[in-house]
């Protein structure tokens, strides 16, 4: 088993709260051990390059105290690049001869299912390595650092929209990352008390949103005594239509990891609404019942669309993020002087150091829509007709370990 002296950390893939922690935790169980770890900066691009790059920076007890782990974002930096598709046949061994020059026998790498991929691609060519689970997406089988710290962000945006929305009668729309998996919009709008979710794993049917929308809303200004309402809906970049199709700007082309970039979701849930409600002859009749129809100008309400977009994973970390992501962080540096590499670390229980092949850590974990149901019995519309919930009753015995 080859003797762990000096660790290099990178973070990859996108930003979000909880990575400094990781970074953190990392370097103090390291210090603490007398083994020195070095950031790779500029995530698998800086790992790509090492062997021309002329000094790391050691995370020295003194400089652990300049990386602060309630920030989001990585002290490390990002990029998102995909070692495979790097047009070099000596890749992996020019990776090598940056890790020997700088005499470094293990790697510490936070990310999600994307850098996940190349940590599988890393252990297959003898190159240590140990993955601290990171995306905002939530959508992988463990726990992933800066999940919560998004959650938050998303259900403080909308309560913030939803002053604006009273003021002027407004619906509003609302669209957040997740690509794929609903994880971040589903928990984000729930904790909004928002009126709509949207997530890609329920195929939307407009008629249904449109009903949800005029049934909550007009009941609402109806019973103001000042005549305000407003309806939010939180809507995740990558829902599909009731065909099944994704909705996104074909224009704006691919990443490079070669995933279809996801734009305008919440453009085309106005849209549709928008449509809806110029057809429906009952709302200029609302508007005159409410004293606010103007014909020409103000005939029907207004419904806005708003994307947050980066200011979601940006700011600062939650306490659940900085305490998990310190724990993965020190695990990881326990399970490479363990000898345990190609790994996802997938919580810290008491004395226990849960760990799962990183292959199997990044297979697409989805919203499980039998929960869905039992929201669907609070009045929240998620597109679809409403599905009874029906429960199962499961005593359990001793403790349950379960992260978000």
């Amino acid at each position: 088993m080859k003797k762990i002296r000096n660790i290099g950390i990178i973070t990859s893939g996108g930003d979000c709260g909880g990575l400094n922690a990781v970074i953190s935790g990392a370097a103090k169980v390291a210090l603490n051990m007398g083994i020195k770890l070095f950031v790779i900066p500029n995530g698998y691009a800086g790992l790509y390059n090492l062997k021309t790059t002329e000094k790391l920076t050691e995370l020295s007890q003194d400089r652990i105290e300049k990386v602060h782990s309630a920030l989001a974002g990585s002290e490390a930096g990002h990029s998102r690049v995909k070692i495979r598709n790097i047009q070099d046949p000596r890749k992996y061994e020019i990776i090598k001869e940056g890790l020997d020059k700088f005499e470094i026998d293990g790697l510490i790498i936070s990310g999600g299912d994307d850098t996940g991929s190349v940590i599988v691609d890393l252990d297959a060519n003898h190159i240590p390595c140990v993955h601290a689970p990171k995306t905002m997406d939530l959508d992988l089988q463990t726990y992933s650092v800066g999940a919560d710290s998004t959650i938050n962000r998303i259900s403080q945006f909308a309560e913030d929209l939803k002053t604006t929305g009273m003021s002027h009668n407004r619906a509003i729309v609302m669209e957040v990352f997740g690509r794929y998996a609903g994880h971040t919009a589903f928990k984000g709008g729930i904790g909004a008390d928002a009126d709509c979710i949207l997530i890609p794993e329920i195929p939307v049917d407009f008629d249904i949103v449109y009903e949800h929308y005029k049934r909550i809303f007009t009941n609402r200004v109806l019973t103001s005594d000042v005549r305000a309402g407003t309806y939010v809906i939180i809507v995740a970049e990558g829902i599909k239509t009731a065909t099944g199709s994704h909705i996104t700007d074909e224009t704006v082309g691919l990443d490079s990891f070669g995933h279809k970039k996801l734009s305008g979701a919440a453009k085309y849930v106005r849209e549709q609404l928008e449509k809806r409600l110029s057809a429906d002859e009952s709302i200029p009749l609302f508007m005159k019942n409410v004293g606010q129809y103007v014909k020409t100008l103000y005939e029907r309400p207004e419904i806005r669309e708003v994307n947050p977009g980066h200011l979601v994973r940006s700011g600062g970390s939650t306490s659940y993020d900085v305490a998990f992501g310190k724990s993965v962080g020190g695990a990881a540096v326990k399970l490479l002087v363990n000898g345990t590499y190609g790994v996802t670390v997938a919580g810290v229980f008491g004395s226990d150091i849960h760990y799962m092949k990183t292959a199997d850590a990044i297979k697409q974990r989805l919203v499980d829509l039998d929960e869905i149901s039992l929201y669907e019995e609070m009045d929240i519309c998620f597109g679809r007709r409403p599905v009874h919930f029906q429960p199962k009753f499961t005593e359990i015995v001793g403790k349950v370990w379960r992260h978000l």
